[in-house]
């Protein structure tokens, strides 16, 4: 990806102005890949151009909160639930004339593609999904978890509180750079390439949609009401039955995946589940080979189980 601006471009839809770069031939067949917190559209600088280099139209947009993205009113509640995260991607594909594309996401960009998967397949043709099945389950949230994988999400639950919301403000690349860390410990990043990334958390409206987000799907806050015929939809985990690939990190430091798939009752199409050993949380950056290569199996004609 340049590190200029001549591949941003932007998309004016009913709630954002949203930035994007973009790739390959306008006629091709799109593909949307879908960056995750704390990351932006850098983590697929591997993959895009080469996707692209078969003759696919690769969109990569920054979600709401993060680099150029920005919101057209201030009136618009800061929200990053899964809802509005799904909401935005639809918008994406109406504002582009995308009638249907291959989506690739992980983290929160894996949350909205799972969800256009679920709600809307008409529009999704294959899904490379990082760690499964990420529809939030925000009733289930209710009930604490063991442990030993409570402690994974302290993250969270400093988030809910007024101190966290302050950390973040005056500490937001260098919470940040912990949490990739933490996440991968596996991988030797350079200063360099989380700082390419730390400038999109510079965003007038990141802290207040990180907070939302983390705070709505305990029950801490209200959802943007925009978003309800959404959620109410999510509340029922609707089941996937677009082909998808779902690749786990190994390494992953937030969310290591156990042996057996707890996700597969909810995938009832063509679904395989691929362990990347030692790959942490930031699947596409860590492992774009492995990334781009469920994606052709996806498109190209690789077979499923």
């Amino acid at each position: 990806m340049a590190d200029d601006e001549t591949t941003l471009h932007r998309l004016r839809t009913p709630v954002l102005d949203i930035a994007y770069h973009e790739f390959g031939p306008a006629g091709g067949e799109a593909v949307v890949l879908l960056h995750g917190f704390p990351y932006d559209p850098r983590c697929y600088d591997q993959m895009a151009a080469r996707v692209a280099a078969r003759g696919y139209r690769v969109i990569v947009p920054y979600l709401r909160g993060y680099g150029p993205t920005r919101f057209l009113s201030d009136d618009t509640p800061r929200s990053g639930q899964q809802g509005a995260l799904a909401a935005d991607l639809r918008d994406l594909l109406d504002g582009l004339a995308i009638g249907r594309a291959a989506l690739v996401g992980y983290d929160w960009g894996g949350r909205a593609a799972c969800i256009a998967a679920a709600l809307w397949p008409e529009r999704v043709r294959a899904l490379v999904t990082g760690d499964g099945y990420n529809i939030q389950d925000i009733k289930g949230f209710a009930q604490p978890l063991a442990p030993e994988d409570e402690y994974r999400f302290w993250y969270q639950y400093y988030f809910h509180t007024p101190r966290g919301q302050a950390g973040l403000t005056a500490h937001r690349a260098a919470f940040c750079d912990l949490l990739w860390r933490l996440w991968s410990p596996s991988w030797d990043f350079d200063p360099q390439t989380f700082a390419r990334t730390a400038v999109s958390f510079e965003n007038p409206d990141f802290v207040a949609v990180v907070i939302q987000s983390y705070r709505h799907r305990y029950g801490y806050a209200e959802g943007d009401p925009a978003y309800d015929a959404i959620e109410a939809r999510l509340a029922a985990q609707p089941a996937i039955g677009v082909p998808t690939i779902s690749l786990c990190g190994a390494d992953d430091g937030v969310g290591p995946p156990p042996a057996r798939d707890p996700d597969r009752s909810h995938f009832t199409g063509p679904y395989e589940r691929r362990l990347l050993p030692g790959i942490g949380h930031n699947i596409p950056q860590e492992a774009p080979e492995e990334t781009t290569r469920a994606l052709f199996d996806l498109l190209e004609g690789g077979r499923l189980r």
